[in-house]
């Protein structure tokens, strides 16, 4: 029974060492929330919906090989980051939003290698007919 361990081992190293890692792609598409946020007061006093879709990119070499969510990104997890950012916090911008929920994501997840967020904003004072308002912000880590 060792055995089997002892090469799944030496294959995760030699793709390590072989420059073959498995770069992953999670994606959370059109997560729905009711939050807070605008330049306009009746925006912060009365909220509206949000549609959030979150690219994540991450070394998913180990993860695979060993099979465990302990060595992926946590789509759950992923999901507080939003959360927290987006219905538990007030700011004038979508962009600062988008800023704050990527910048939770990277220290939540050291193995995060890019990320994109779009955030668009469905309910929108405006004297147009629209059917959102989206920003989209991509990071990478240095």
């Amino acid at each position: 029974m060792i055995f089997p361990i002892f090469v799944i081992l030496i294959f995760f190293e030699n793709k390590m060492e072989n420059g073959r890692n498995q770069i992953a792609r999670l994606s959370i598409k059109s997560a729905q929330f009711y939050a807070y946020h605008g330049v306009k007061q009746e925006e912060k006093d009365l909220g509206g919906r949000y549609e959030v879709d979150l690219d994540m990119w991450y070394d998913a070499t180990e993860a695979i090989v060993r099979d465990q969510v302990a060595y992926a990104l946590n789509y759950e997890e992923a999901m507080n980051c939003i959360e927290e950012a987006i219905a538990d916090e007030t700011f004038n911008l979508i962009e600062t939003v988008a800023s704050t929920i990527l910048d939770l994501a990277f220290e939540k997840f050291p193995n995060l290698l890019k990320a994109t967020i779009r955030i668009r904003k469905i309910n929108v004072p405006i004297h147009s007919v629209v059917a959102y308002i989206e920003t989209e912000l991509t990071k990478e880590r240095e």
